[in-house]
């Protein structure tokens, strides 16, 4: 393939011309976090940071700190200073280990046991930390990691690691900036999101208890008996999955009716993965247990129990699992839309818990469920209230796209902006 003029093939990739590969170890000097376990932990005082947070609570740099420690501990722990770059040492997997984040902040602040800190000379922190989490040096960093069930990585495996610079510091704090910029856009929506959640929350707070009526309607809301929201006019419109012993494991097959597991769903939405197969012989055997697009779906055990979904149009039809339990709702009574959000909604969930068995995990069976009471409106307002919590969930789908459309950009971007595909200055 013949290069754009004025770049070159290295060992990391194509780049400018301009550009220098460096080992790692030249950028600065490497030391270890110590210290700082669990029970060291407080609630306020000097900020630290664990090797664990660095995958749970970070993406490239520090934004606010998760754990706090007192001056004794400090005494045996590793300070850092700003700009210095922090690697978790283990991790799960390979392809996860020696994941970075950046301290920018100028502040008193320290790093436990598993923490490889690197402190580089004379360049843009935020730029080496979007470098080393991005593919170019992931790769490298997955051959390097050591161990099977804990993977390791330590200083001398990262001082080897190659990486491409532009030529000044200016164009990698230029890079930096596009980024994180973008990243703030992403950060943006990710608080307006989760603002827009919890104003649904207490709409339905208000809206599914009664609490607070829409325009125009009046009348006490009416107990009903779970049993009562299933169609009687459809066979089996509430009933369980098979027993264990009607379905196994060597009825399973590459296509056919897809079978439904507990893994599939989820807390308010239909999982779409972890995909298996019966005959349609089998099926047809258990058409009892067999469930179609439209109706609800919900979970015997926890966590939560009796969690609900909407099966999904991607089949025709399907065969639940022996945790699964269908409900075909009345729809001359009852809104399927409205139970759906009655059945996801913690007050609910309260009444299903107390009715539940098992400590570790809890389960519940159809006879239980049959006469747990719901208090619910007339078919009108289940309809007008299932309206206002559909155009909620719709804008908050709507800015998932959103977000979701931004950080695709992003990863775009960043690949081109990290070799030098594309320059900035």
């Amino acid at each position: 393939m013949k290069l754009k003029e004025g770049y070159r093939q290295t060992e990391v990739g194509i780049i400018p011309n301009d550009w220098e590969i460096k080992r790692l170890g030249d950028l600065g000097s490497f030391k270890k976090g110590k210290g700082i376990n669990k029970d060291n932990v407080i609630s306020d005082g000097l900020p630290c940071i664990r090797y664990g947070e660095i995958y749970t609570h970070h993406n490239e740099y520090i934004k606010k700190f998760n754990s706090f420690i007192n001056y004794e501990t400090a005494r045996d722990s590793q300070k850092i200073s700003q700009g210095d770059l922090l690697f978790a040492g283990s991790g799960e997997t390979a392809e996860e280990i020696g994941k970075c984040v950046a301290f920018l902040d100028n502040i008193e602040a320290y790093a436990g046991g598993d923490i490889i800190i690197l402190s580089p000379k004379d360049y843009d922190s935020k730029f080496l930390c979007f470098l080393l989490n991005n593919n170019i040096v992931t790769k490298q960093k997955t051959q390097l990691g050591q161990g099977d069930a804990v993977v390791h990585i330590y200083s001398r495996n990262l001082r080897s690691i190659l990486i491409p610079l532009p030529p000044t510091k200016e164009e990698q704090t230029t890079i930096a900036q596009a980024l994180s910029d973008t990243d703030e856009l992403i950060n943006s929506l990710d608080g307006l999101i989760a603002k827009k959640r919890n104003i649904k929350q207490g709409a339905m707070q208000q809206l599914l208890t009664g609490k607070k009526r829409l325009p125009g309607f009046r009348g006490e809301w009416k107990i009903v008996l779970f049993q009562e929201l299933a169609d009687k006019t459809i066979k089996w419109s509430f009933t369980g999955g098979p027993f264990g012993s009607n379905l196994k494991t060597t009825h399973y097959t590459n296509e056919g009716i897809r079978i439904i597991q507990l893994q599939n769903i989820g807390d308010g939405c239909f999982i779409d993965d972890y995909k298996i197969y019966t005959s349609i012989q089998k099926a047809n055997e258990l058409i009892s247990c067999n469930i179609y697009p439209g109706e609800l779906i919900l979970s015997k055990m926890g966590d939560p129990v009796a969690r609900a979904c909407i099966i999904p149009s991607n089949e025709k039809r399907y065969l639940m699992s022996s945790d699964g339990i269908r409900l075909a709702v009345d729809k001359n009574r009852f809104s399927k839309v409205f139970i759906y959000y009655y059945l996801n909604f913690r007050a609910f969930r309260t009444i299903v818990d107390s009715a539940s068995t098992g400590s570790t995990r809890k389960r519940i069976g159809l006879n239980d469920l049959k006469t747990l009471p719901l208090i619910l409106p007339f078919l009108h307002e289940q309809i007008a209230i299932s309206q206002i919590l559909c155009d909620m969930d719709s804008e908050i789908e709507s800015l998932e796209k959103k977000r979701d459309k931004y950080k695709a950009i992003k990863q775009g971007i960043m690949q081109e902006l990290l070799t030098g595909r594309i320059r900035l200055v």
